[in-house]
């Protein structure tokens, strides 16, 4: 089923996991594991990522058909631009159509193993804007979402052009929208707010990267561009030594941190899981049980405020200019 249908017919919030294709039997053992741990959760739906390069491509649709097949789960790919001509990506595409893949993230991608600026391929595509108008002209199979960075992209030159170039990737056909990590809601609010301003209004799904590991989100962090508060970082390294009061106070962490992004109108939350399944698994377990979304509206209407629309969520169409 199509990513942007599931959003359209549900009013709660929906849940959904991130794996990546391993590389070693120990990690393909881990994955396994995770799928079947996380099966009874029944996630609105996962997504596989891309390997730097392109260098998990068969991976992935491997995997992606395998989770409709064996799981019964929808399943998204990854798709980017890296280390590939158009002619090359179209091929790629024809592939997963024909394996019945609907929902593909479209992405430029990062620059491969030991590069550090990108450089677009001869023959190929510059901008995850010109895969999407690709993907909207020759594939209208797929459903095409796309990635959103709240604390701004590493290379966009300022906020205000992150934005605008989010816009031009919307109104090319991006459906919705799945955030980088981040560890302060304010950056999540803020970067709705500004997004919407600029006329952004399709779902904006915030992604969330339970910490199970100081030294490993640290790497995340560096890559991403995205920042650890002053305080959550003092915590953490109170704890070093420790891995297993790590895990325990990320759980906590994150539990706190998607139960405030759904009872302030986030449409849902993507969970990084890193293909393991304990943290996870706890954190959408208490979601569910204490339902902040549904508290949020009933505060509200106690206090007689009419209902809102949510701010991930998307906005009413707008006609626009021919």
């Amino acid at each position: 089923m199509r990513i942007d249908e599931i959003l359209a017919r549900s009013d709660d919030p929906l849940f959904s996991f991130e794996f990546f294709p391993p590389k070693t039997p120990e990690g393909e053992e881990n994955l396994q594991r995770a799928l079947r741990e996380l099966e009874p959760l029944a996630p609105d739906y996962v997504s596989v990522t891309y390997g730097a390069g392109g260098t998990t491509r068969e991976r992935t649709i491997d995997i992606v058909k395998g989770l409709k097949r064996d799981f019964g789960i929808e399943a998204m790919a990854h798709f980017t631009c890296v280390n590939a001509t158009t002619d090359e990506l179209r091929a790629t595409l024809d592939q997963m159509r024909d394996a019945g893949i609907e929902n593909v993230l479209a992405l430029r991608g990062d620059p491969p193993a030991g590069q550090e600026r990108w450089t677009k391929t001869d023959g190929g595509l510059e901008y995850s804007r010109e895969l999407v108008e690709l993907l909207r002209a020759e594939y209208p199979e797929f459903v095409i979402g796309g990635a959103a960075f709240p604390e701004t992209h590493i290379h966009a030159t300022s906020p205000e052009d992150d934005i605008r170039f989010l816009k031009a990737k919307v109104d090319a056909g991006m459906k919705f929208l799945i955030t980088q990590i981040f560890f302060d809601n304010a950056h999540y609010f803020d970067f709705v707010d500004r997004a919407r301003a600029a006329g952004v209004d399709v779902p904006i799904i915030p992604g969330v990267m339970p910490i199970t590991n100081i030294d490993g989100v640290k790497r995340m962090t560096q890559l991403s561009a995205a920042s650890l508060p002053p305080g959550l970082e003092r915590e953490l390294e109170a704890r070093r030594g420790d891995p297993e009061a790590v895990a325990e106070f990320g759980v906590s962490y994150a539990t706190l941190q998607c139960a405030e992004l759904l009872a302030g109108g986030a449409p849902g939350i993507h969970f990084i899981t890193l293909n393991r399944s304990p943290a996870t698994r706890a954190i959408l377990s208490a979601l569910r049980l204490h339902a902040p979304w549904r508290a949020a509206v009933r505060a509200r209407a106690g206090r007689g405020q009419a209902a809102t629309r949510a701010p991930g969520r998307a906005a009413p169409p707008t006609p626009r200019r021919r």
